[in-house]
């Protein structure tokens, strides 16, 4: 097989992985224009590990483009109940965990999502970012959650400090 037929192939098997990729979760998807075959895709994910957190990421997806798409936005929301078994069983430590990640483009390019925990305000951070720097800058954006108001809050004065 020719390198232009090997490079051609794994284009093609890329574009259907990142077509399926997304099946499932989307819960908008908006054209960017007539003449371009980018959309903006709004997902919806449910935290694998808080069951009462849905994060909706929204992204540009450039179908049979070598477009660059790096911008994202997140917004997390709880949506359900967040117990204190489910804050026990996460990752506590400054860097948390990456709970989503998606193909942003065939040019070797992750969405990240991860989930860091702010113990001292009692909050969940989102950080949503990109693999691959763009211009000089790796793409990001941050939502919260907070624990007040939810079974997982613990007064402040019976917490102990660190």
């Amino acid at each position: 097989m020719s390198k232009l037929a090997l490079i051609k192939a794994s284009m093609l098997g890329a574009v259907a992985m990142l077509t399926l990729a997304g099946c499932g979760d989307d819960v908008g998807k908006v054209s960017l224009g007539l003449f371009t075959t980018k959309d903006i895709i709004i997902d919806a994910r449910p935290d694998p590990k808080i069951a009462g957190v849905t994060c909706h990421i929204s992204r540009i997806e450039a179908n049979l483009s070598l477009a660059d798409p790096s911008d994202m936005s997140i917004s997390c929301r709880q949506t359900g109940v967040i117990s204190a078994a489910d804050i026990a069983s996460i990752d506590k430590s400054k860097n948390g965990e990456v709970v989503f990640k998606a193909s942003l483009s065939i040019l070797f390019k992750t969405l990240k999502v991860r989930r860091i925990y702010d113990a001292e305000n009692q909050t969940l951070l989102y950080l949503s970012y990109s693999t691959k720097e763009t211009n000089g800058s790796h793409k990001h954006a941050l939502s919260t959650v907070p624990l007040y108001g939810t079974q997982a809050w613990v007064e402040p004065s019976t917490m102990s400090k660190h």
